[in-house]
C-alpha cells in the first residue's frame, strides 16, 4: 500500500468501517497505479475535498478531480466532476456498472472490484483536460 503523505487524508480512511475501508484503499491504489502508468498525468495530489479523499492532477492539469467515499449504507463510490461528460461516457462503455446520476460509479465493497474497467474510467478522468486542449 502506498504511504499517506497527508495525515488528515489517512485519518479519513482509518475512520471508515473495515468493509468500506478495504474497498476504498483498493480504489486508492488503482488511482495511483493508473496515474503512474499514464503519460501526461504526472504526480497526483491527495487532499480532502468536501471531506472526501480526492485526487488531483495539479502539476500537469491533465485531468479532473476523482473523489472516493462511502455511498449510502452499503456501497462505496468513485465520484467525478458532474459537469464533465465522463459518467455519460462510462455508461455507454460499461453498462454493467451501477451509476449515480452524472457524478459517480457506485460499487459493492464486499464484491471484487472490476479493477480493469475502473482503471479505464480513472484514466479517462485523469486525462480529461488533455482531450480538450
Amino acid at each position: 500500500m502506498r504511504a499517506f503523505e497527508d495525515a488528515t487524508v489517512e485519518a479519513v480512511f482509518n475512520a471508515y468501517p473495515q468493509q468500506f475501508r478495504k474497498a476504498l484503499l483498493a480504489l486508492r491504489e488503482i488511482i495511483f497505479e493508473v496515474a503512474a502508468e499514464t503519460e501526461g498525468v504526472g504526480p497526483l495530489s491527495e487532499v480532502l475535498k468536501w471531506s472526501q479523499p480526492s485526487y488531483l492532477t495539479e502539476k500537469t492539469g491533465s485531468g479532473t478531480t476523482v473523489r472516493l467515499d462511502r455511498f449510502g449504507d452499503s456501497s462505496v463510490a468513485v465520484f467525478f466532476h458532474c459537469q464533465t461528460t465522463l459518467v455519460e461516457t462510462f455508461r455507454e462503455l460499461f453498462p454493467e456498472l451501477k451509476y449515480e446520476k452524472n457524478r459517480a460509479i457506485v460499487l459493492d465493497p464486499v464484491k471484487a472490484l472490476p479493477a480493469d474497467v475502473l482503471a479505464i474510467c480513472i484514466k479517462m478522468a485523469l486525462t480529461y483536460k488533455l482531450k480538450r486542449k
